[in-house]
């Protein structure tokens, strides 16, 4: 019930059209219950009797009672289904809104075949189960209903020991759906592990094959496969016991009436009529209650699924912060200040930053250094908000960033990574990717500031030129190179610079290094380099050990007071590794 109370805004939506439907299921609920009633006038009537005169209206009865039928049917039938879909879509669509809208944290501790499962196998777990809930759900209980209402008209005393057999039927679905939830919980655990392999070997298709780990991989899938299939045939087999189950209770059910009707009949007190109509309605009711006990199964393998679903959207997201506070920062004015910054991932992590206080004026070239894991990169994703300070505070211009808004905050600030993203799309919308309005030529000012233009326009399409997942049509210095020209178009105050040209040849360095001292001009910047070839003319220098930073200066200043930074320096530029491997 706590599912469908969840899950009841999404049907409100399309009530009408759904009672519509449910009306449907009442006339063709009501027919099968007439096509039983109809068997004792035709078997006493036309076959005993040997009455003629209600042979024609007996027959245009039936065949009326059939054309309502499956006239009905069919409206019920597609109703339910169009409204099912729209119900799925809007439950797809906006799991994925909330998705989109998860902290970062959330990203990197799911990994994305999971995510990729709870929108669409998920998803469509449900749309499955909701395509048949009405027809089996309500249709097959009015059915049962009418069915009962004849057998208690034909013979309330037979009708009486049908029911006592009915709880048995009960028993036997409810033990099968525990089972069967429990297994496609399983199940669906398993289809997100095959997924996540295939996201991986697909997307890392290129190191598979330099590493020649083809067989590996393989042997992964293969793994993974055939934990799926032990689980599938788990379901099979429970599921194939239901139904024999089920005959089982029909046929002693069966069995108890041809033995207590067959008396009533030869001793007068019951019509053949009477008879052949009670067992026309019983044989009738049981393929209702068996689709009952089916559905039951259904649902309870869909829970688990549901559960996800829910799971997912009860995580606590994003939305209400990108709107909520003051705008953000109109550039700053001043200066960017982190005050005794600590942070941890969580709990039970030690600090991957402590006591950090740090002040970046405006325009000033800012670069952090220091040996990996020290927590440079956690330094800047604190700036704008990709994970949330706990224990001291980052202001901009003497303001809290917590009391900005999210979306404006980011607004402000330019991200260029080493692991470049780009989508499956033109170099045109990838250029443009988070400005809402832009023209033509600000994207040419942008590819040309950026040194993309010189290979763009070597390109066929050009602007219009697919780069495919990942940009992997294009070279690392290309791609990096349209990654700075979407920066430089969103043109916002303060720079991120997260080892932007650590991956790059000599040469594509060269020109990407170009093209970020254009994106630097008039900015705040923040650089995070393990090249300190290319932050030696910084303003600020930032040595960050263990979490905390340990000296700030300028290239001179630290080559003399700062042993960390002479040693970095040092292994880059020629002294010997074994004054170094003491600290790195």
């Amino acid at each position: 019930m706590t599912m469908f109370k969840r899950l009841w805004p999404y049907i409100k939506k399309y009530l009408n059209v759904t009672f519509l439907a449910i009306l449907c299921t009442l006339v063709v609920s009501g027919m099968n219950g007439a096509i039983p009633y109809l068997t004792k006038p035709v078997v006493d009537g036309v076959f005993v009797k040997k009455n003629i005169g209600m042979l024609l209206p007996l027959s245009f009865a039936v065949f009326a009672v059939y054309l309502i039928k499956d006239t009905f049917s069919y409206i019920q039938s597609y109703i339910t289904q169009s409204v099912s879909l729209k119900v799925i879509r809007d439950i797809r669509n906006d799991l994925y809104s909330h998705m989109v809208y998860l902290p970062l944290k959330e990203y990197q501790a799911t990994n994305t075949g999971k995510m990729v499962s709870h929108v669409m196998n998920d998803v469509g777990v449900l749309s499955r189960l909701s395509g048949t809930l009405v027809k089996d759900l309500l249709q097959q209980s009015f059915t049962i209903v009418a069915l009962l209402v004849v057998l208690f008209m034909r013979d309330w005393r037979l009708a009486t020991v049908c029911v006592t057999i009915l709880p048995l039927a009960g028993i036997i679905v409810s033990k099968y759906g525990k089972k069967t939830r429990k297994l496609t919980g399983k199940s669906q655990e398993a289809v997100a592990g095959i997924m996540s392999i295939l996201h991986e070997s697909f997307t890392g298709s290129r190191i598979v094959k330099a590493f020649t780990m083809e067989d590996r991989e393989n042997k992964r899938f293969a793994e993974e496969q055939e934990n799926y299939t032990k689980l599938q045939i788990k379901k099979a087999r429970v599921a194939s016991l239901l139904s024999p189950s089920m005959d089982a209770v029909g046929g002693l059910a069966m069995a108890v009436i041809i033995f207590y009707g067959g008396h009533r009949v030869i001793n007068g007190s019951m019509t053949p009529g009477g008879f052949v109509s009670f067992t026309a309605a019983l044989f009738m009711l049981y393929p209702p209650v068996k689709a009952l006990g089916g559905l039951h199964n259904n649902i309870q393998g869909a829970t688990a699924a549901i559960e996800r679903v829910l799971n997912v959207m009860d995580t606590p997201n994003e939305r209400e912060a990108m709107s909520k506070g003051i705008p953000g920062p109109d550039g700053i004015k001043y200066r960017i200040q982190y005050r005794g910054a600590s942070f941890r991932y969580n709990e039970k992590e030690e600090y991957v930053l402590k006591d950090v206080d740090l002040t970046i004026n405006k325009g000033e070239v800012v670069a952090i250094v220091g040996a990996s894991g020290g927590g440079k990169t956690t330094l800047v994703n604190l700036l704008p908000r990709f994970y949330e300070l706990k224990e001291g505070e980052i202001l901009i211009d003497g303001e809290s960033i917590k009391n900005f808004q999210i979306r404006t905050l980011r607004q402000n600030i330019s991200v260029v990574t080493q692991d470049t993203i780009l989508f499956n799309d033109t170099i045109r919308n990838n250029i443009a990717y988070g400005k809402e309005e832009f023209t033509d030529e600000m994207v040419f000012a942008a590819a040309r500031a950026a040194h993309a233009d010189i290979f763009i326009e070597k390109l066929p399409k050009k602007y219009d030129t697919i780069i495919g997942e990942k940009g992997f049509r294009l070279s690392g210095g290309e791609k990096q190179r349209i990654s700075i020209a979407r920066a430089i178009l969103k043109n916002s105050p303060i720079l991120i610079l997260d080892e932007a040209t650590s991956s790059l040849d000599t040469e594509s360095e060269r020109i990407v290094q170009q093209a970020l001292e254009n994106l630097m001009k008039n900015r705040t910047t923040l650089v995070i380099a393990h090249r300190l070839s290319t932050i030696i003319n910084a303003d600020k220098i930032v040595v960050v050990s263990g979490g905390r930073i340990t000296d700030t200066g300028r290239h001179s200043e630290l080559l003399s007071k700062s042993r960390i930074y002479k040693r970095l320096y040092d292994m880059q530029f020629g002294a010997p590794a074994a004054e170094h491997a003491e600290i790195l």
